[in-house]
């Protein structure tokens, strides 16, 4: 364990009330939670290269409010187990796992960046999961495709295949580079860069592990930033438009932030379900309930409190 003197705190942050496990495929996913355990749950599904610890801060504010929040960590990402097999398809089997192991009963779901594309194509097969949805800034759309033709597109997935077949093979040298807690903020400060550096070395101390190294991302070192294996934006816009349960989508309209999907909201407004709700905010960034997390939260609540 650390020294105490290595640790970091933030405003509001606030660690797990309960924390656990789920199984899926025979993997360990790491399960924490914040509330009371009979109140009505809302489960929340973290981005790409982010895990259920990054939600310290907002899930207190929705569980304060009576809800039980339940988020769990995708595979390979914070806690949960390393697996031989990474694919968008593979998380959303995970998250299919989780929620029916969580609840036999609809259950309100809240998805952030990828976690939100994700939920689309899961409540597109399962609807009766979800007793309402709410995605932040998860709404990939056609904009978010590069515009390459069909020739370029077979060299690059040829490309990209060969590329993760050669780190799965040598997946046992593979280790993420130890670092200080500054160090280790300031290199993920470029994907985060509206975040304070406060909560970047809190996030540091809760998402990575200490060893006579230095601190390392828990993060398994085969996956890396890019794409998502046979998946395309606009099939998630597809199954955005064919939910019938309560919606609320909230877009981010900074489009430089690099970890955003750049869509906007002219892209989201034809696909919207009937009733759905979608609010734009060009002034807040990409992990919109980190850096603004008491005014989400409170457009959350007012959602919730909406619900039939």
């Amino acid at each position: 364990m650390p020294a105490d003197d290595q640790m970091r705190s933030y405003p509001g942050a606030r660690p797990p009330d309960r924390t656990g496990h789920i199984m899926s495929s025979g993997l360990r996913l790491a399960l924490n939670e914040w509330g009371d355990p009979s109140a009505p749950m809302i489960a929340m599904v973290h981005g790409g290269f982010d895990f259920s610890r990054t939600f310290d801060v907002f899930a207190p504010m929705i569980a304060d409010a009576g809800w039980r929040v339940v988020a769990w960590d995708a595979r390979g990402h914070g806690d949960s187990d390393h697996a031989h097999l990474y694919s968008w398809a593979a998380d959303v089997r995970d998250h299919m796992a989780a929620i029916t192991s969580l609840s036999d009963e609809p259950i309100v779901l809240l998805g952030h960046s990828k976690g939100g594309g994700q939920l689309l194509d899961l409540l597109d097969a399962r609807p009766g999961l979800a007793r309402a949805f709410i995605n932040l800034d998860g709404m990939p759309s056609q904009f978010s495709a590069p515009d390459i033709n069909d020739r370029e597109r077979r060299r690059m997935r040829r490309a990209d295949v060969a590329a993760a077949l050669d780190r799965r093979r040598r997946r046992n040298e593979l280790t993420r580079r130890p670092d200080t807690i500054e160090g280790l903020a300031g290199r993920r400060a470029p994907m985060n860069p509206r975040l304070s550096r406060e909560w970047l070395e809190y996030l540091v101390t809760v998402g990575a592990r200490h060893d006579a190294e230095g601190w390392r991302w828990k993060i398994d070192p085969v996956l890396h930033l890019g794409g998502f294996g046979p998946w395309r934006p606009q099939w998630s816009m597809d199954h955005l438009a064919a939910l019938d349960l309560p919606f609320l989508g909230v877009l981010s309209g900074v489009q430089d932030d690099p970890m955003g999907w750049k869509s906007r909201r002219g892209d989201i407004e034809p696909y919207l379900p009937p009733g759905g709700q979608l609010e734009f905010h060009d002034d807040i960034g990409h992990f919109l309930h980190i850096e603004q997390p008491r005014f989400i939260a409170d457009l959350v609540l007012d959602f919730l409190g909406r619900l039939p």
